[in-house]
């Protein structure tokens, strides 16, 4: 499929989001005067290279890789220990568990939106908001909810990954997980952030995800907030995918937001869903002046997507 395909495709997934010609709705007065005295400051070249593992690693899930050989996302991180790995990719989203022993870190990626797949697509115009699985999530509060698609796609495959991540851990003797993945990837990993540190107490969790479409209601970013988790989602210049579903829907992202400058420069935004120029709510008001092509990146020079697997 071409590229002007791809983007076609991907334009008509957003409009099912009801996007197409609504802004996004701005937060409250206090909340914007307490982002504006936050300072959005820069990442050093050192904060910068430290994410490069795991944008290899979101990379590497659309490869669909069962032996570690998917070319240079696979190559990037040469020591990692495939230990689980499934999906179509179509009805169940790549992803695979493994443990990477220079981070002393099991790693989960979940492969993202393949617009060459459509029901994935599908799967990212379900907005209907809907409590979390209470089998999975016990104690978290019913005022919290979350884009149903992305509540299904992780209910999909839990309980196998919790399995393979704590063998993993047992294995490896480490608390160390880290949760990645890219557009819808990203949405199906933040779930399991907070699936693995709800299951498992002992476990330190950090998530790095790339392109993070919003997931869940102010509850849910409040929730995600108030955890023992470490959080940071990355944008990429104009991406249009981190400013839907829209805020006037009730979404909102959890704080931990680093924006990367058309200049390359990577800032950190405090808040939730700053609205400074220089951070993706502000930087992108609406879809018509998102650009699709920014969804892939570059990252720090690597571009994530089913488009750059090989091998």
């Amino acid at each position: 499929m071409s590229t002007a395909s791809r983007r076609f495709l991907l334009r008509n997934a957003l409009a099912l989001l009801g996007l197409s010609h609504l802004a996004s709705a701005a937060p409250t007065a206090n909340a914007t005067d307490l982002f504006r005295r936050q300072p959005i400051t820069p990442l050093s070249a050192a904060q910068i290279a430290s994410f490069t593992p795991f944008t290899h690693y979101a990379g590497a899930a659309y490869c669909g890789t069962s032996t570690w050989t998917c070319g240079v996302h696979c190559e990037a991180n040469p020591t990692f220990q495939l230990i689980a790995s499934g999906g179509d990719g179509d009805d169940v989203q790549f992803w695979f568990v493994g443990f990477d022993p220079t981070l002393n870190t099991v790693v989960v990626s979940h492969e993202g939106t393949n617009p060459d797949k459509l029901l994935p697509l599908l799967v990212d115009a379900d907005i209907v908001k809907v409590n979390l699985n209470a089998r999975l999530f016990p104690g978290v509060s019913s005022a919290v909810e979350v884009h149903r698609g992305f509540v299904d796609a992780q209910a999909g495959t839990a309980s196998q990954i919790l399995g393979a991540v704590r063998d993993a851990m047992g294995s490896f003797d480490t608390n160390n997980v880290a949760l990645t993945g890219h557009s819808l990837g990203a949405a199906i990993s933040l779930l399991d952030a907070i699936f693995f540190h709800v299951q498992i107490p002992t476990a330190k969790v950090t998530f790095i995800g790339y392109g993070l479409p919003r997931v869940g209601n102010e509850a849910f970013a409040n929730y995600v907030d108030a955890q023992a988790i470490s959080v940071t989602h990355i944008n990429c210049r104009e991406d249009l995918i981190p400013i839907v579903p829209g805020l006037f829907l009730g979404f909102h992202h959890p704080t931990g937001e680093v924006h990367i400058q058309d200049s390359g420069a990577w800032v950190a935004c405090p808040g939730q869903d700053n609205e400074s120029g220089k951070c993706s709510t502000g930087d992108v008001p609406n879809i018509f002046e998102g650009v699709v092509a920014d969804h892939d990146g570059p990252y720090n020079g690597i571009e994530i997507g089913a488009l750059h697997c090989s091998g």
